[in-house]
């Protein structure tokens, strides 16, 4: 009790909880917008409370966005193909660059490691040229494709195998006549659960919210994910507030159910590995 209450605790406590709360004042605000019309979002002060007006607020998005429940299943799809094809190859990679010897393979890990210090906007006409060239404009595929071995996530993977994995197990499977599929299939996956499920998360969280690559490469409303077709309501005529804040609160609602199932394994994967004995 005399801990919890020295000021050093208390103030520390304090920053948290201020952090907290300015963290979270978006979203409540964004849930509480969804169900008011625009002009009591437009008021001075703004409301703080729930209203009742979120199905109309979902009506008049559905009206001016006839094709939002299929941009919905469009960024799901996006999302869970992206973060699939993510845990594949980035576990591969790393598993490599943490298990094998080869030549160069430091120079190469750095290479990799590289791309992470171009922004991503220098990639976009470059991108729009190989998509056009290889005929994949206004295809999910243009989108999921690039995406499907992110140099973050092959260092994590990297990082995470080194220090979890004995070197002494996979020789004794490889004793055993286990190949060197595997081995990756039958003992690394098993034991990397913990940075599958920080990288999925991250990844997930990325592609969903990801609005530079369907702005580039969907020219059809129907084809683009949530955010793109969400920011198209602000292009023409009054924006209707209350109608993107309810799309946005809809779009918003699995990431934070996905977070509230993963948060523990997102905190295990991002601590496993810190300290190395």
């Amino acid at each position: 009790m005399k801990a919890k209450l020295n000021p050093a605790y208390l103030s520390a406590y304090a920053i948290v909880l201020g952090g907290a709360v300015i963290m979270l004042m978006p979203f409540w605000f964004m849930f509480v917008f969804a169900t008011h019309s625009d002009t009591d979002i437009l008021s001075v002060p703004p409301p703080m409370w729930f209203g009742d007006a979120f199905l109309d607020n979902m009506r008049l998005l559905l009206g001016r966005l006839p094709y939002f429940w299929h941009n919905l299943g469009m960024s799901f799809y996006v999302a869970i193909a992206t973060t699939v094809l993510n845990l594949f190859f980035c576990s591969l990679a790393g598993y490599a660059f943490a298990m094998f010897e080869f030549k160069y393979k430091e120079y190469l890990f750095a290479g990799v490691l590289s791309t992470m210090l171009l922004p991503a906007f220098l990639g976009m006409i470059p991108s729009v040229l190989i998509m056009t060239g290889l005929g994949w404009m206004n295809e999910p595929r243009a989108l999921i494709v690039p995406a499907a071995c992110g140099a973050m996530g092959v260092f994590m993977m990297r990082q995470f195998i080194g220090s979890a994995i004995p070197k002494e197990l996979l020789e004794a499977a490889r004793i055993d006549g286990c190949g060197e599929f595997g081995i990756y299939w039958r003992i690394v996956v098993p034991l990397i659960t913990p940075a599958f499920g920080t990288l999925g998360l991250i990844t997930f969280i990325g592609a969903w919210n990801n609005f530079m690559g369907p702005l580039v490469i969907m020219n059809d409303m129907q084809m683009y994910t949530v955010p793109l077709a969400l920011r198209s309501l602000s292009g023409t005529g009054q924006v209707p507030w209350g109608a993107i804040s309810a799309g946005s609160a809809v779009a918003v609602l699995p990431l934070l159910v996905l977070f509230v199932i993963t948060s523990r394994r997102l905190i295990e994967g991002l601590t496993a590995g810190a300290v190395k004995a």
